[in-house]
């Protein structure tokens, strides 16, 4: 510090002294102030430009870039790489079951890479410092803010950061890779448009749509992929409930098809018959929606997806054991407890002359979670 600054003991200076300072006064007041005394600093590489430097600067800048084109190659697999499910055996399989593998290593690699670049820009290219300091309790003061700003910038400065360029850009793209990264992970499942297909978008349909003349059966699951069993009035006791899924005759015998339809997420459904004279409130346009005692209505919550796996006859409640939402049977599910705030959709049901239930049609409105979209229904 200049002779016509100095603290002295016990000093602090004035409002006026410290607009008057330099950044490098500013600093080294920080470290008299913070009783901080600097046993040792000297840079790694007293000359600059040699060969040595360059080749830790190169060495640096070449951890970042391993990190950015990992985190690049994270991007491309998260996006790209096939992710839907192919069963074992299967043309496709081995590339699947690779994804999970692919886009751990890559996001899990491009951070370890960061990591290393920044302790390799530490350890070779920083001053090396050794410093002893008594700590004091209480807030700092405007002069105590002051000098650490200072304090900050000088050691940034002597760094010598500012002038080694290759290292700041490649330190840059890393980062900016990384972002986006962190980016896809969270806004990964909207990159797709769900209703790039207008009404055919799969969120307005379900697998209980009829196509074409083609009926569309309720088939519980028997443990067994080709066992078909269709579900007649006489195999539910009063009060009872069953998990149904869509069947269609020409899946007989293809078990592709069969577990396609058991396994999307918005086919369960459950086929629930009412004790006889249960009284029931039907939602205005889906009155015949039944068939007499009994009802089908999804089994995916419409808070957050869960599977309403419960029903109690005694008291006519639909549950979800995932956050205990509950839903009325009797007043058309709608929900009467827990964080739920629709009704569970109802799926449209009759017997036909060979005396099985079958879908009259697809769900009215959209299954599960709501969307913007969803209509109004109540």
């Amino acid at each position: 510090m200049s002779s016509d600054v100095s603290t002295g003991p016990g000093r602090r200076p004035t409002q006026e002294e410290l607009d008057a300072m330099t950044p490098e006064q500013l600093a080294r007041l920080a470290g008299e102030l913070d009783d901080v005394e600097v046993v040792h600093n000297a840079p790694p590489h007293p000359i600059p430009g040699t060969r040595a430097e360059k080749r830790a600067e190169r060495s640096v800048a070449l951890w970042f870039l391993i990190s950015a084109l990992s985190g690049l190659a994270f991007l491309v697999a998260f996006i790209w790489w096939p992710w839907e499910y192919v069963n074992a055996g299967e043309p496709g399989h081995e590339i699947y079951s690779l994804y999970t593998p692919v886009i751990g290593f890559t996001f899990g690699f491009s951070i370890l890479a960061l990591g290393i670049a920044v302790i390799l820009m530490v350890k070779k290219l920083w001053p090396h410092e050794v410093a002893v300091q008594q700590r004091h309790d209480g807030r700092s003061d405007e002069v105590d803010r002051r000098t650490f700003m200072a304090q900050l910038a000088d050691a940034g400065e002597k760094s010598t950061l500012g002038r080694r360029k290759l290292i700041l850009r490649s330190a840059g793209l890393s980062a900016a890779v990384l972002g986006v990264g962190t980016g896809a992970i969270a806004l990964g499942g909207i990159i797709r448009n769900p209703w790039a297909a207008g009404e055919e978008a799969p969120l307005w349909h379900t697998g209980w749509r009829p196509e074409g003349n083609e009926t569309v059966y309720l088939r519980t699951d028997t443990g067994i992929v080709g066992e078909i069993a269709r579900v007649r009035p006489e195999d539910m006791e009063p009060g009872s409930m069953m998990t149904v899924f869509p069947f269609r005759e020409s899946e007989r015998g293809h078990e592709e098809e069969l577990l396609h339809a058991q396994r999307a997420s918005d086919a369960p459904v459950m086929l629930i018959r009412l004790r006889p004279g249960t009284q029931v409130t039907a939602r205005p346009g889906q009155e015949d929606f039944s068939y007499g005692d009994y009802y089908a209505w999804s089994k995916v919550c419409t808070h957050l997806g869960c599977p309403t796996s419960l029903y109690q006859a005694q008291d006519n409640r639909i549950l979800c054991p995932c956050h205990q939402s509950q839903f009325l049977a009797t007043q058309d599910a709608e929900p009467v407890f827990g964080p739920a705030a629709r009704p569970l959709p109802q799926l449209p049901i009759t017997v036909n002359e060979e005396g099985y239930f079958v879908a009259r049609s697809d769900f009215v409105e959209p299954v599960g979670p709501a969307f913007w979209e969803r209509p109004k229904t109540t």
